[in-house]
């Protein structure tokens, strides 16, 4: 009865409004959201809000003659009508990258029957502060403006907005008195700031160029300004701590701490914690939040995580407690309607954290003001071991990707399953739902599904129909096996092909690239198979599945072939490890070349980006320097190496690829000088080369020529499929117990 009232009061709303002349600024901005996306056709939608209806998040579609009508409540609701109609009347998937065309049908195809749609829960949250380094450090406003949008379809109305900031500090530190060198050096490079900004890094690859801080500070106006158009609160930074050291050295009597080392890194990075108990703490919040908000504006909710992996300097409950209450009082001063939302993060990374201990962090701040991200909800869900969070509200969240990664996983069952439970039984006090992936990865299917759940949306069409544009029974039978025997993994941290990882013969040689599965390949060339049986369209989103099926097909038949070389050397067979090292060599090609089917797998983006950046070419080579660096050597030690590995062309064959080379050549000439394999003199022989690889002057990047995917796929199907379909299968289970975040 509430569902037929409730359309009933949609439709008599729309017909009111439409008699009205001008739009409302949510009928204006979820307008030139469609114009943006699909200019062609945008003159066929009509959106009417629904200013009746405030409570509740909602939106109905309806034909009227070749209109399509979308009545929702605000431009973010109208947005997620929107999407729901390309999806499952066009189907047409819209990507999250600007690149990628939004394909849709010739004729756009009526609504038979009005449907009508609300949310399940009021806030849905997206993105990590370490997306903003694996994945955004060097975006365009071309880039946010497709993200943004893509935030909008997908329900998204909570997104992290920490672009910019450094501009801001910058101000606060020169009013604090600090020069210019103590306060850019602070700074890390671009790639790197998230974990600056987490108070883990200091210094590292720094000084920040004076040009980046204003250009950031532009983008954050752009960023801000476009969500809110879209009916989202943007999450804006607030100050947790944090300081230069030089504020140390200039202010003495503060009650200033240096945190734990964290990620391996030497003592010149460490971080330098002001506690929240001390008088300046407030005033530093105060000038901060008052700059932020002339430049930005505020939406009253603030991200503040004070201890992200590094131990707070007391682990007194009460202590704590105070901790707590002064971060949200110097807040609240500020803004009386400061609402704290902080990442649980910190749960999961160090056991310290008992129950009695969160207790009194978390009941230090008034309920209802301090919103926690239960942050990795798919492998451990915070809010049964910590009584829900005694009643401050939180948000279930699925993390899904460590590093930017390219790991192949959905686990549709799981996230659909703990969602519902959730809702079921988490509590009045869970307030929503949302995605805390580190970087945008190859499984976008699965971050749409998160925010899909978040609504009570009518059954729609098949996945692989959206995914090809057709109902292709084969295509279905990939998707269907698919979701029965591969989405059935959890990301831990971390996962990655082992070419990826620095060569070894057994195993993977450290812990950031970890290339088992617990699926059996075969059934993922099976699937890869059957969607090159398909009627092969020429959607994008088609195109980009066969590579990805392909290229992680290819990757997890690696260590097979990687075995056999290292069966060949320790029998001391010349000839058989010649040969078994010439097929790893030809198999790390063949990766490349299928990598090559599109661009998402390309490094191209990523360092022309950084360079963009530069206003000379010493600055354009720091930019690109910092780029490479993130996704290869991480840090000056071994800790994080290769942590964000991802199957990209150019990055296989410039580095993946010789370091495996240089493996089985030296291997090889061991073999041969009936001499043992020495392998600190290859660790050693390969740090040189990384650090050489990272520097730009030193080794160029050769751009590919792509392939036809559709095509190259299949000769490499052809060519692969029955080595893999007849060998013995090795799926390991995987411990997820991990406190890196890194």
């Amino acid at each position: 009865m509430r569902r037929i009232l409730h359309s009933m009061a949609l439709g008599a709303c729309a017909l009111l409004l439409v008699q009205c002349a001008s739009p409302t600024p949510d009928e204006r901005a979820a307008s030139e959201l469609a114009q943006r996306l699909i200019p062609s056709a945008a003159s066929h939608f009509r959106f009417v809000q629904d200013t009746a209806n405030d409570s509740t998040d909602c939106f109905s579609l309806r034909s009227e003659g070749s209109d399509i009508v979308i009545t929702g409540n605000n431009a973010g609701s109208m947005a997620v009508g929107l999407n729901y109609y390309l999806k499952n009347y066009c189907l047409t998937e819209v990507s999250w990258y600007a690149a990628d065309p939004v394909d849709l049908p010739a004729e756009l195809p009526a609504v038979e029957k009005e449907i009508t749609a609300d949310s399940r829960v009021a806030d849905r949250f997206f993105l990590n502060y370490c997306t903003f380094g694996y994945t955004m450090p060097f975006w365009k406003w071309t880039d946010w403006e497709r993200f943004i949008d893509w935030m909008a379809l997908n329900g998204v109305n909570m997104p992290l907005a920490i672009t910019g900031q450094e501009a801001i500090w910058y101000n606060v530190w020169t009013k604090l008195g600090l020069s210019d060198e103590e306060i850019r050096g602070y700074f890390t490079g671009p790639a790197h700031l998230p974990w600056h900004r987490m108070c883990n890094l200091d210094r590292w690859q720094g000084n920040l160029p004076a040009e980046w801080l204003k250009d950031q500070a532009d983008l954050q106006k752009q960023i801000v300004s476009r969500e809110r158009e879209l009916g989202m609160r943007p999450v804006l930074p607030g100050f947790a701590g944090h300081v230069p050291a030089a504020f140390a050295a200039r202010y003495p009597d503060a009650k200033t701490t240096e945190v734990s080392l964290w990620g391996g890194f030497p003592e010149e990075y460490r971080c330098t914690y002001l506690s929240p108990t001390d008088s300046l703490f407030a005033v530093i919040q105060k000038e901060y939040l008052t700059e932020q908000t002339r430049l930005y504006g505020t939406d009253h909710i603030y991200g503040v995580d004070p201890f992200n992996e590094v131990d707070p300097p007391t682990w007194n409950p009460d202590s704590l407690a105070e901790i707590s209450r002064g971060i949200y009082e110097s807040l609240a001063d500020c803004d009386p309607e400061a609402r704290w939302l902080q990442m649980a993060w910190f749960l999961y990374a160090e056991p310290k954290w008992t129950a009695e201990r969160t207790k009194a962090y978390l009941q230090g701040v008034p309920q209802g003001r301090l919103i926690m991200l239960d942050y990795f909800c798919e492998n451990v869900e915070e809010w049964k071991l910590f009584d829900k969070f005694y009643g401050q509200p939180y948000i279930w969240c699925y993390l899904g990707n460590f590093g930017g990664g390219t790991f192949l996983t959905s686990p549709f069952a799981t996230v659909k399953s703990r969602i519902d439970d959730v809702l079921a039984n988490g509590g009045d006090n869970l307030c929503g739902i949302g995605s805390t992936l580190e970087g945008l990865d190859v499984n976008p299917y699965i971050y749409e599904y998160v925010f899909e759940n978040a609504w009570n949306l009518p059954e729609g069409a098949p996945l692989a129909d959206r995914r090809t544009g057709s109902s292709d029974e084969k295509a279905r039978e990939a998707w269907k096996l698919l979701n029965d025997s591969v989405f059935n993994q959890i990301t831990g941290c971390c996962r990655g092909a082992l070419v990826n990882a620095r060569p070894t013969f057994t195993g993977h040689s450290w812990w950031t690239v970890n290339p088992n599965t617990t699926y059996a390949n075969a059934n993922l060339v099976r699937a890869w198979g059957m969607l090159l049986e398909s009627e092969s369209p020429e959607r994008d989103s088609y195109r980009f599945d066969v590579v990805n099926l392909g290229r992680q097909a290819l990757a997890n038949y690696f260590p097979i072939v990687r075995d056999r070389f290292t069966e060949a050397y320790r029998a001391g067979d010349v000839v058989a490890t010649k040969k078994a090292g010439d097929d790893l060599k030809e198999l790390i090609s063949d990766i490349t070349l299928i990598l090559r089917g599109h661009p998402a797998f390309s490094m191209r983006k990523w360092i022309s980006d950084a360079r963009d950046k530069g206003v000379d070419d010493a600055q354009k080579d720091y930019y690109e320097r910092n780029a490479r660096t993130l996704i290869s050597i991480w840090g000056p030690e071994k800790n994080l190496n290769d942590y964000a590995n991802r199957q990209w062309a150019e990055l296989t064959e410039s580095y993946y690829g010789p370091r495996w080379s240089m493996f089985v050549d030296d291997a090889i000439a061991a073999l041969e000088a009936g001499k043992p394999f020495d392998e600190q003199a290859f660790y050693d022989k390969c740090r040189s080369f990384e650090n050489t690889w990272i520097e730009p002057t030193e080794v160029t990047i050769t751009y590919s020529q792509p392939v036809d995917p559709v095509t190259t796929s299949k000769a490499l199907y052809d060519k692969y499929a029955p080595a893999i379909l007849s060998a013995p299968e090795s799926t390991v289970p995987l411990s997820l117990t991990s406190h890196h975040h890194w």
